[in-house]
């Protein structure tokens, strides 16, 4: 690969090169939620109603049938990584076929599941008569976009590990614009209405697929992907799996918690609903900028823990604690403080924007909290410790937030109560990460 787009974790000064490494992953993370909203405002906006919910009523299902085997690819970046600071060329080659290979395999298998399990799970769900057909529909033609969105996001994977994150940026932004433009055209101009969405969607994930695939096969040395050599490496594949999956069935536990939280959040009405939803839109943008420092920290502390450099590891997550809570306060206190203005855009309900800024104090301002929580996090996956830090994250910000509903909330129901189980539980599982590193530390660094 070009050296310009390759980055030596292991040697020389940190704070420079994980800032640089950090800002193209907080882009990518801005642009992908500004497409999604694209989406969202065309259907709304040209189709109707009845589209744009059913459109909104999939994005949980999908996120749980996916999260699972996105997780995996987080397994692929941490052990090409470590491999790469051990100059093991071997296995990191072998690590990046058999990442291709699983995603090419997982990928294929998701069209099927979309198409045979999407009206079962719906119905489940509860969507309503008048939306479901329209949901249906929507879902299986987005998962037959599922092998490209799979080699996309475990390409773009195998490429943070040795440092680049500036071509995932270049290549999503620009499938961006051309699913926005292909949205615009198969909506407005061909009627295509939920079909015209999700078919531009697969169209701009082809394209970003294909760059990748490209990216890949021209780079040299360990990340060249030659399709002759396509394969599955049992003990590479249960290694990959080892550090992944505990972290894709994180995000899928925490899908149902979510769940549970929307649910207490609805029988407070359709005005609360609204303001808790705009809230949300904007936390949105907060998190992906600091959740690009736990993918920062993930790759530094892997590759390092392969070298050895055990020093460099301490500085890592020190650095990436320092920069999260740096991102969390200016931008999570600044949206807060101009949450007026921001929340108008969603609404000119001032009962809307008063239930927003409620949420928006108790989330958005100590929100970097969560961002230290998940750094630490990070460096315990780049450590190649996955499972702990699961069972650490699904105790003290998924189950707690669970009990918490169904006492403290159940005995002083009010919305404040509600959203207060957020810092509370961040500040918990931060502190029990805290610990867990020190263990870890002390075992690893012997």
């Amino acid at each position: 690969m070009s050296s310009k787009y390759t980055m030596d974790m292991c040697n020389g000064p940190l704070l420079k090169k994980i800032i640089l490494f950090a800002i193209p992953l907080m882009l990518s993370g801005v642009l992908q939620l500004l497409f999604n909203a694209a989406d969202v405002i065309v259907v709304g906006r040209f189709t109707g109603n009845e589209a744009l919910a059913a459109v909104g009523s999939t994005s949980s299902l999908i996120n749980l049938l996916i999260n699972l085997f996105v997780g995996v690819s987080v397994g692929a970046n941490v052990l090409l990584g470590k491999h790469i600071g051990a100059r093991d060329e071997e296995n990191a080659s072998k690590t990046v076929h058999t990442a291709v290979t699983f995603a090419i395999v997982v990928g294929i298998t998701m069209i099927f599941v979309g198409f045979f399990l999407s009206r079962p799970l719906l119905e489940l769900m509860g969507t309503p008569e008048d939306v479901i057909n329209l949901s249906v529909l929507y879902m299986r033609i987005y998962f037959v976009g599922m092998p490209a969105f799979m080699f996309y996001n475990f390409g773009a994977a195998l490429l943070r590990a040795v440092g680049d994150t500036k071509r995932p940026l270049y290549f999503l932004t620009l499938a961006g614009i051309i699913n926005v433009i292909f949205n615009l055209i198969f909506v407005i101009v061909f009627h295509m209405g939920v079909a015209g969405v999700a078919l531009a969607t697969i169209i701009s994930e082809g394209i970003s697929a294909f760059l990748v695939f490209l990216c890949l096969k021209g780079a040299d040395g360990v990340l060249h992907l030659d399709h002759r050599s396509l394969s599955f490496h049992k003990d590479v594949a249960i290694q990959m799996m080892k550090i992944g999956l505990p972290a894709g069935l994180q995000g899928c536990i925490f899908s149902v918690s979510n769940v549970l939280i929307q649910s207490s959040v609805n029988s407070f009405g359709s005005i609360a609903m609204a303001g808790n939803t705009a809230s949300a839109n904007l936390e949105g943008f907060v998190y992906n900028a600091m959740n690009s420092l736990y993918q920062t920290s993930l790759s530094f502390t892997s590759q390092n823990m392969g070298a050895k450099k055990y020093k460099r590891v301490d500085k890592i997550l020190i650095e990436c604690l320092v920069i999260v809570m740096i991102v969390g306060i200016v931008m999570g206190g600044g949206a807060y403080l101009i949450g007026t203005s921001l929340l108008s855009i969603y609404s000119s309900d001032p009962q809307v924007i008063s239930y927003g800024l409620l949420r928006m104090s108790l989330i958005c301002v100590p929100y970097f909290l969560c961002g230290m929580m998940d750094v630490f996090v990070g460096s315990l996956r780049g450590m190649g410790y996955s499972v702990m830090p699961m069972l650490v994250s699904l105790t003290g910000a998924c189950l707690f937030r669970i009990i918490w509903i169904f006492t403290i909330f159940a005995t002083n129901r009010s919305l404040f109560v509600l959203y207060f189980s957020y810092p509370v539980s961040w500040a918990l599982t931060a502190t029990a990460h805290l610990i867990c590193y020190m263990i870890v530390r002390k075992k690893v660094f012997k």
